[in-house]
């Protein structure tokens, strides 16, 4: 990644225990609400979601994108913030 925002440095660098799914990079309130909306109210069901469709790219994009309506720039933030908390803490 070239550049991270200070909400995904945040995230990043420490454990998401009881996170908000707004703490999520590239997740804000609109995004936030609709993902509560359909059960994905804790950055931690998200991340099992994204787990689930195996860390993969293209179908956690998709998934993001049907599920709440992220654009691109959104579904990039969200996985390369998860990602690299996956490689730092799992």
């Amino acid at each position: 990644m070239s550049s991270t925002s200070q909400k995904h440095k945040e995230f990043v660098a420490e454990p998401m225990g009881e996170k908000p799914v707004m703490a999520l990079a590239g997740i804000g309130e609109v995004l936030g609400r609709k993902l509560e909306e359909n059960g994905f109210d804790k950055a931690y069901v998200v991340l099992g979601q994204y787990l689930v469709l195996k860390k993969d790219e293209e179908l956690f994009k998709d998934w993001l994108k049907d599920t709440c309506g992220a654009n691109a720039k959104q579904q990039r933030d969200c996985y390369g913030c998860l990602m690299e908390w996956c490689d730092a803490f799992l």
